[in-house]
């Protein structure tokens, strides 16, 4: 190669490289974490927390109130929003008083904290696990089953140990029939299949009672729009809800005088339903608190409303990585986002950093949930005892994960909210 052209190559080269080199994307915290910050490091209980943001989950309860079709209720998902506290906040901003459960020990404690509350499964459960719910429900309670729960059914085997499970505790139980409209997850695939189930609750009227449909439809938008757009996925999934009601009407038509549950969306689809939707009533939990997973273009008016603050212990200057060979030197002078390494009090949740800007975590030195490194420019201007920000990818798990959530509004504290149960051996 002639000396011209290794010069303009190696010039080239090296612009390229300038060119990918990472700019400095750190600063510190924004005007709506900085208050937050001093308010936990000066008064917070020194440990990781979740806290919820009372008035933007007040803003969010608006936008889902806005959206529901005209006529069509609303039922909170208590797995999304696991807090008896923070459900009561939810009911007394939507005005609604009906909740869908996804684990017995949250049965029995919605029904003891709000026994006025409506509830249905979410599910299919186990009949062992439905049997505790009555095991573990106080006479007291004044929770009345017969009239406020709902059992999920996916298929006739399932109704016939929750038949069982009637007779022995002589009750009345309400069915309510698990339908799939195109997520694939269990329940009655064809509207023929209602036939059994109906025909075996007609039999048995002092120990069922049907009350109703759930149909899931999370699938819709998920395919590539070269796929199936979401309206036609849409449209196909209240087409086969659509078919459920015409066969329940067809082969029981003295339901149609009795109040029934149609329910059926989530968070990412309620949105999308309208006045044409076969349901009379939209669940979502998720969207309230809206956790990065539902970032999604059906709820861009939805803001963030739960993020994880965890504490600084160590601030370090540089990026210092076990071994002999000095990695991360090299990745420092590389970087300016790895000039200064934190290392935080907990960490490995399903969430990620948002404030300060910059932060990043260290994969190559490995995940910890005791001490968790990360890094970040020297304009973060994290100290120890600082907070860390961090935005839950998920609601139903990471809210489990802190103990009692701090309720904050305008900066302050202003409640502790108590996670549901989990019961013994969760």
């Amino acid at each position: 190669m002639k000396r011209r052209t290794f010069l303009l190559a190696l010039g080239g080269g090296l612009a390229a490289a300038w060119w990918l080199k990472p700019g400095d994307q750190g600063g510190p915290h924004g005007a709506y974490f900085q208050p937050y910050n001093t308010l936990f490091r000066d008064s917070g209980p020194g440990r990781p927390l979740l806290f919820i943001d009372r008035q933007r989950l007040a803003a969010n309860c608006r936008r889902l109130q806005q959206a529901l079709p005209p006529g069509r209720a609303y039922r909170i998902v208590a797995k999304s929003l696991p807090s008896v506290p923070l459900i009561r906040e939810v009911m007394a901003q939507t005005g609604t008083d009906r909740v869908m459960v996804f684990h017995q020990p949250f049965i029995n404690a919605m029904a003891e904290a709000e026994p006025g509350c409506d509830l249905l499964l979410g599910k299919p459960m186990p009949v062992r696990a439905a049997a505790r719910f009555y095991e573990e429900l106080p006479e007291d309670a004044g929770f009345d089953p017969d009239r406020q729960l709902q059992w999920l059914i996916d298929s006739d085997a399932r109704l016939k140990e929750y038949l069982e499970l009637a007779r022995r505790l002589d009750r009345r139980l309400r069915i309510n029939v698990e339908i799939d409209v195109g997520l694939h997850r269990g329940g009655l695939t064809e509207p023929g299949q209602l036939d059994a189930l109906l025909e075996r609750i007609a039999a048995h009227p002092r120990h069922l009672a049907f009350a109703g449909f759930m149909g899931y439809d999370a699938h819709v938008g998920k395919l590539p729009d070269l796929v199936e757009s979401r309206d036609t996925s849409l449209r196909k999934a209240q087409a086969v809800y659509q078919s459920f009601i015409d066969r329940l009407y067809q082969v029981a038509p003295e339901l149609r005088e009795q109040p029934l549950t149609f329910n059926g969306a989530g968070s990412p689809t309620l949105t999308l339903h309208g006045d044409e939707t076969p349901l009379n009533e939209l669940a979502a939990g998720s969207c309230l608190v809206k956790p990065s997973d539902f970032d999604v273009p059906s709820l861009k008016d939805f803001e963030p409303a739960a993020f994880i603050a965890a504490p600084v212990l160590k601030t370090l200057d540089g990026l210092t990585l076990p071994g002999p060979l000095p990695l991360g030197d090299a990745w420092a002078l590389w970087d300016p986002n790895r000039r200064r390494t934190y290392f935080i009090y907990g960490g490995y949740w399903k969430a990620e950093p948002v404030s300060p800007p910059g932060i990043r975590r260290n994969d190559l030195y490995g995940a910890s949930t005791n001490q968790m490194m990360y890094n970040g420019s020297p304009a973060s201007e994290l100290v120890p005892g600082d907070q860390l920000f961090f935005r839950p990818t998920q609601s139903e798990f990471v809210l489990l994960q802190f103990g009692d959530l701090a309720a904050v509004s305008e900066h302050r504290i202003q409640a502790w909210w108590p996670p549901l149960p989990q019961g013994e051996g969760a």
